[in-house]
């Protein structure tokens, strides 16, 4: 059997959401899925065609159990998820309301918090093409920050470009402790993604300009500003940017972690940047249009469609007519 082309690693919960979709404190009943933004970039790749391995742990229990059964209906490898007897599995709950959706944990002593730098020595990974993290693991424990910083100074996988996304949670740390933290895992990654919003709370830049600035050591930095587009920075090179897919917003949650998952998908196909921010937007608008965390791809032959289109056409929403509703 072949090893996995690309290794995630880091926490997923049961997420708990109110089934009507309304306020968290006057639900009847909640819905139960899962997420986690590593599991669901595995997720995305796996449903794109790429081999991947996640790396996590899990508690002894139904949730544990749930979130690993589902994680492997995706079509990602499992076999490396250690189930711990003696730490449950993290919980979130999905609170939407107009402004937008918060997200409530209940996640300390988490059995993923003790991830640790040797859950990424096993011989199955080596020949890994990618491996990818994100900032939430840093928050969790110290020996999941020693994860992160073997696997990026260190190199856990050798021959495995680094991928990382910053993905900075308010509700794990507040700004002024993660951010110095966070710029410096960033800063030892080869491709590193990073919402415009967050890096100006954490570092007060001015723009995607000053996000490469700050950020020298990485190959590529891509910058993502929401609804309205995402440019990638190679440290050689023209910036690219290429303008978000128009779509009626069903719920953000797990959006991010979609166009990761189509952006490094592009990526290992050989894709140039401004098909790989394509296919990162394309992937990231169907879970825009779902509740839930994750969602199927896109048809491949509607992307190729979609690839195809002129600067001006893919301005225009020209995408709209190979696919019905954008995502």
């Amino acid at each position: 059997m072949n090893g996995p082309q690309v290794v995630c690693a880091g926490e997923t919960m049961a997420v708990l959401a109110p089934a009507d979709g309304g306020p968290l404190e006057h639900a009847a009943l909640l819905a139960v899925g899962v997420g986690g933004a590593e599991s669901n970039v595995a997720t995305g790749l796996a449903r794109l065609g790429h081999r991947v391995a996640w790396v996590s742990r899990v508690g002894d229990d139904p949730f544990g159990r749930r979130v690993v059964a589902e994680v492997a209906a995706a079509g990602v490898d499992v076999s490396l998820v250690a189930v711990d007897r003696d730490a449950p599995t993290g919980v979130y709950l999905k609170d939407p309301g107009p402004s937008g959706t918060r997200v409530h944990y209940h996640r300390a002593g988490s059995a993923a918090s003790r991830l640790h730098a040797r859950d990424l020595a096993h011989p199955r990974l080596a020949g890994a093409r990618l491996l990818h993290l994100s900032g939430i693991t840093a928050a969790l424990s110290d020996s999941c920050r020693d994860l992160l910083v073997q696997a990026l100074t260190g190199r856990a996988l050798p021959g495995a470009r680094v991928s990382f996304d910053v993905n900075h949670r308010p509700a794990l740390w507040p700004a002024d402790r993660a951010a110095p933290v966070l710029r410096d895992l960033a800063d030892q990654a080869d491709v590193v993604l990073v919402g415009l919003d967050e890096a100006v709370t954490l570092w007060g830049v001015t723009g995607p300009a000053a996000v490469r600035d700050l950020l020298p050591g990485p190959d590529l930095v891509v910058v993502k500003d929401g609804p309205v587009g995402a440019t990638a920075l190679p440290r050689t090179g023209a910036a690219v940017f290429v303008p978000a897919v128009s779509v009626d917003v069903v719920e953000p949650v797990g959006a991010g972690d979609a166009f990761a998952a189509g952006f490094l998908s592009g990526s290992l196909r050989g894709l140039d940047l401004g098909s790989c921010l394509r296919t990162g937007h394309l992937t990231a608008a169907r879970v825009l249009a779902v509740p839930g965390d994750t969602a199927p791809p896109p048809d491949p032959m509607w992307t190729a469609r979609a690839l195809a289109l002129s600067d001006a056409q893919w301005a225009a929403g020209a995408y709209r007519h190979d696919g019905g509703s954008g995502g």
